[in-house]
């Protein structure tokens, strides 16, 4: 049999997405399975070893020129002539449903009242049915598994495997220490309301008194780790690093602390602990587990309108996180 899964971003739903593919391959050992996702996004998946062709698209490049929508479909056509007996739209846009029925023509994919994007159901020859505030982690599970005809349980995803693979990063070593505790710090996010103070991330990294890391993405994340390195003597910097040794250094450190965003996903991906803070979104978005801690404001969230003007993150004592995170590194 041969399957494409299309989720095409962002990468912490990747993430999220990806812990299915150990089940599946459990269960259909001589499964082929195609992962199309935009080329961004690409090493979040490599070196997986239940994953045989990662398959890029660019569609984000259409909203600046309209004419490379001729060039994606293109792709997609040839993509298409893998044959695939199954596609499964994992994402649940208009976008990543006519990318999915392009592929091929037995297509699955979630209902129309569990999306944003409901019209997208009509392309899919069957639907999937589970709440759109359910946990997203289910959702992703669930949509890839019951077009299989298996269920993948919460039992199941708390007993997982990690599923993230990288290739050994030298340059990392240079930071981590082999002394103290490696706290990784994600300081970014893709709503600035969804981004816990910088004072109060240096008070963390300074309250602990541990080797901590700054992983950042974007020149104003730099500019942010670059004042806590400043305002903290035992917060570091990390240079600018890809996706692949992001994975290393973070499967290599001893917690992360961070934001609702992709790289502190990865964290409960490789089996890490984990502080995940959460402001304007909702907590159900990861699997609590006795190493993988949620820490809340006190803000209500509505799952079908979050608030991108909800700054209540920034009302949450760092002393509460300090506290967590000392009882994951020590107890």
């Amino acid at each position: 049999m041969r399957l494409a899964i299309v989720k095409l971003s962002a990468m912490g739903d990747i993430v999220h997405a990806m812990v299915a593919l150990q089940y599946i391959k459990a269960l259909y050992p001589d499964i082929t399975i195609d992962w199309i996702v935009e080329a961004g996004f690409k090493q979040v998946l490599e070196r997986n070893p239940h994953i045989n062709n990662i398959l890029t698209l660019n569609l984000k490049a259409i909203k600046e020129n309209k004419l490379a929508l001729l060039d994606e479909i293109k792709k997609v056509r040839h993509y298409a002539q893998n044959h695939y007996d199954l596609v499964i739209d994992a994402q649940g846009l208009i976008k990543s449903a006519i990318t999915a029925r392009l592929l091929g023509k037995k297509v699955a994919g979630f209902s129309k009242d569990s999306i944003r994007e409901g019209i997208a159901s009509y392309l899919y020859t069957q639907t999937v049915d589970i709440p759109y505030d359910a946990n997203t982690i289910d959702r992703n599970a669930k949509v890839l598994s019951e077009p299989l005809d298996f269920e993948i349980t919460p039992e199941m995803i708390l007993n997982k495997d990690p599923f993230l693979y990288y290739e050994q990063c030298p340059i990392i070593h240079e930071y981590l220490s082999p002394k103290q505790k490696n706290i990784i710090l994600v300081i970014g996010s893709t709503w600035e309301s969804r981004n816990y103070p910088k004072e109060k991330f240096s008070r963390i990294a300074t309250q602990l008194a541990q080797n901590t890391l700054i992983a950042w993405g974007s020149e104003a994340e730099q500019e942010k780790a670059l004042w806590i390195e400043a305002h903290s003597p035992h917060a570091r910097a990390l240079p600018k690093i890809n996706l692949n040794s992001l994975k290393a250094v973070i499967a290599q450190s001893d917690l992360l602390i961070g934001n609702d965003t992709g790289p502190t996903h990865m964290a409960w991906g490789l089996n890490v602990p984990s502080i995940t803070i959460f402001g304007p979104t909702p907590t159900n978005r990861v699997y609590q587990t006795p190493i993988n801690k949620v820490i809340k404001s006190n803000s209500e969230v509505n799952h079908f309108k979050l608030n991108k003007n909800d700054f209540s993150i920034t009302e949450i004592p760092s002393d509460k996180i300090i506290q967590m995170a000392k009882e994951l590194l020590y107890d």
